[in-house]
């Protein structure tokens, strides 16, 4: 009876080490990670437009209509990537509005004129606070709102035609009902 108890510290070791092996080996996919935003009202905006002559972020923005909230920068290689499809959930209907992370006026309208434009208005969020708020790990990252103001789904990098085509599209109509 001793032996067997001498061998329960070993067997409880070998169950840890079995569930930790386990946990590392499972494939890790980043752009899995959960949003505490889904479900509950998107957060605040009160940002500045980030270009001259346009509007900037409100509440009041995140109201009315399927939105997009797209967290981009102009020095966000992958963010080049996504603007046709933005251009084209635009064209689609979508109201697409842009949060400039960590970036400049200058820099953004430069950016913009260079890969086109789909957003309704873009807010500047210079120090990153804004993003903190939405919870973003990097950019780029998009949110989609419903009408009421509700974060119903994030995609967390590059928005691809495929993505919309497959994924984003059916979404976008489920909301629409």
């Amino acid at each position: 009876m001793a032996h067997k108890a001498a061998l329960m510290p070993l067997a409880c070791f070998a169950v840890l080490a079995g569930v930790f092996a386990m946990a590392l080996l499972r494939e890790h996919n980043p752009a899995i990670l959960p949003s505490a935003l889904i479900g509950k009202p998107a957060p605040a905006l009160e940002l500045p437009a980030a270009l001259k002559g346009s509007k900037g972020l409100t509440p009041e923005a995140l109201t009315g209509g399927i939105t997009a909230v797209n967290i981009f920068a102009s020095w966000c290689v992958t963010c080049v990537g996504e603007q046709p499809t933005l251009m084209q959930m635009k064209k689609d209907g979508v109201t697409v509005l842009g949060i400039a992370y960590k970036d400049s006026r200058e820099n953004i309208a430069l950016w913009l004129q260079k890969h086109g434009n789909p957003f309704s208005a873009v807010g500047l969020d210079e120090k990153g606070r804004a993003a903190i708020d939405w919870g973003v790990y990097g950019v780029p990252e998009t949110y989609f709102i419903d009408a009421e103001g509700i974060v119903r789904h994030k995609h967390i990098g590059a928005l691809s035609m495929q993505d919309y085509t497959a994924k984003l599209k059916p979404l976008l109509e489920e909301m629409r009902k």
